[in-house]
């Protein structure tokens, strides 16, 4: 059962009204786990990130909501998945990668081996350079040749 509604105000910005008619305008939705369940447990919370409502999946809120969370979210987020590494111009960092994502073919420098880290058993996140955050959802998915450089650095 949905507590609060959510809608856009003539600015673009979201207003969550709770069960007692509060209204909290500039909303931004937060993901507690954003790789391992990016549809469950979003908070939205207000100016200063207190908390004024909770979504525990995203998936099972009305049609209206789910939209709005999910634009909201897609417009703040920028996270490609890296599908495969096709080359890397030294084992000695800092060095460039060339990979494969979901958004197309990038390159991107990694400055040291501790901008890899390991998220759960079979994700990792690399940083680039430039703060931008490469995901590898499942490192064990990846082809032999992706994985043979990524165990270069691991």
């Amino acid at each position: 059962m949905t507590t609060f509604t959510l809608r856009r105000d003539a600015f673009g910005k979201l207003i969550l009204t709770n069960a007692e008619g509060e209204e909290f305008v500039g909303v931004a939705p937060v993901r507690s786990f954003p790789v391992q369940a990016p549809m469950k447990g979003i908070s939205l919370v207000r100016d200063g990130g207190k908390e004024v409502g909770w979504i525990d999946d995203l998936e099972t809120m009305p049609a209206e909501i789910r939209a709005l969370v999910t634009e909201e979210l897609d417009g703040r987020e920028f996270m490609p998945e890296i599908r495969a590494i096709k080359a890397v111009s030294s084992f000695a960092t800092p060095c460039t990668w060339t990979v494969a994502t979901d958004r197309g073919d990038t390159e991107f420098v990694l400055k040291g081996e501790e901008d890899i880290r390991r998220l759960g058993a079979y994700s990792l996140l690399i940083a680039d350079s430039h703060g931008i955050h490469f995901l590898i959802r499942d490192m064990f998915a990846i082809d032999r040749g992706s994985r043979k450089i990524l165990d270069r650095f691991l």
